[in-house]
């Protein structure tokens, strides 16, 4: 019975050592995690994720997170190279690319990348003056994440990116940098609406110009139209009077006058310009050849008369 009962326990008791080495072999990794294998002391291998066997008591097994790690550079006070003190900070994107270098090369490297970033950042803006580090945000960033990833190459620490979270001038200088900008937004808005002011004259120039041009062109085309038809009038009256003169003169030459008839409708039309109103009366040259022959006429008429009153006594006394 009691070597039943002692069997029983060193039964029990290889069990237990069974599962405690089982306990001690075994060893899980998580997918983001790679694990580094120590034997008494010295580095054996670098493991990947999932189940893993190691020697118990022998092998020790350390895990290292690889993913991107996050870090907040605290803000720090620059002096820029016009003199002028500005608050920065900054923040780091870094991810470990080899667990063992991470792990031997240095003892805490988010501190050292922590140290290295405020190190370099007093340097970079350091090098500027207050408009360009204002204004050279990415060339910033650049120099910082080359520096950085320069000197964490050897940790087997990449830094992916590197972002400014702000650049923070004196008060003093944030107001009078407002006050600037207010008058370069206030000078850049006199001038448009000067520029505004300028090109609406000019296009109001240029219209009432082209309107002035219609005008004249029209009133140029109205004066052409109206000398165009006063001339094909005066054409037509001329055209109409010459042939009145032509059928006139036929029918005068047709009817062949005397002189005498021709003296008097030459009289009719002196009485004619007689009855206008004008107060003076130019008579032509010839004026005179027909006065001779109208006296001529009178005379002609007197003798005839006197000539006929001889003829009448003489008829009495017979």
């Amino acid at each position: 019975m009691d070597a039943a009962a002692g069997s029983l326990v060193l039964v029990l008791i290889i069990v237990f050592l069974a599962i405690i080495l089982v306990t001690k072999s075994i060893k899980i990794v998580r997918p983001y995690q790679k694990g580094i294998v120590e034997r008494l002391g010295r580095y054996q291998r670098t493991v990947d994720s999932g189940l893993n066997i190691i020697l118990p008591f022998f092998d020790t097994l350390l895990k290292v997170d690889m993913r991107e790690k996050v870090i907040d550079v605290p803000p720090q006070a620059v002096i820029t190279k016009d003199n002028v003190v500005v608050e920065v900070d900054a923040v780091i994107y870094m991810q470990v690319t080899d667990p063992m270098r991470s792990t031997y090369e240095i003892a805490n490297f988010i501190i050292a990348a922590m140290k290295l970033a405020q190190t370099n950042l007093r340097n970079i803006v350091g090098d500027l003056e207050l408009d360009q580090s204002l204004t050279s945000r990415d060339s910033i960033n650049t120099q910082l994440r080359d520096v950085l990833d320069a000197a964490t190459d050897k940790w087997g620490v990449k830094v992916n990116r590197v972002e400014l979270q702000k650049i923070d001038p004196p008060i003093d200088i944030t107001e009078a940098m407002s006050r600037q900008m207010k008058a370069e937004r206030d000078k850049r808005a006199l001038i448009l609406e000067a520029e505004g002011v300028r090109q609406s004259q000019i296009e109001r120039a240029e219209g009432e110009k082209r309107k002035r041009i219609l005008e004249a062109e029209g009133e140029a085309g109205a004066v052409r139209a109206k000398a165009d038809a006063e001339k094909y009038r005066q054409v037509a009256v001329a055209e109409g009077q010459g042939q009145a003169i032509t059928t006139v003169f036929e029918a005068i030459h047709a009817g062949k006058p005397t002189n005498e008839l021709v003296t008097l409708r030459y009289f009719d039309v002196l009485q004619k310009l007689a009855d206008g109103t004008a107060t003076k009366i130019f008579l032509p040259y010839e004026i005179s050849g027909i006065i001779s022959s109208v006296a001529a006429m009178i005379e002609g008429a007197q003798s005839n008369k006197e000539a006929d009153l001889n003829i009448q006594p003489r008829t009495g006394g017979q």
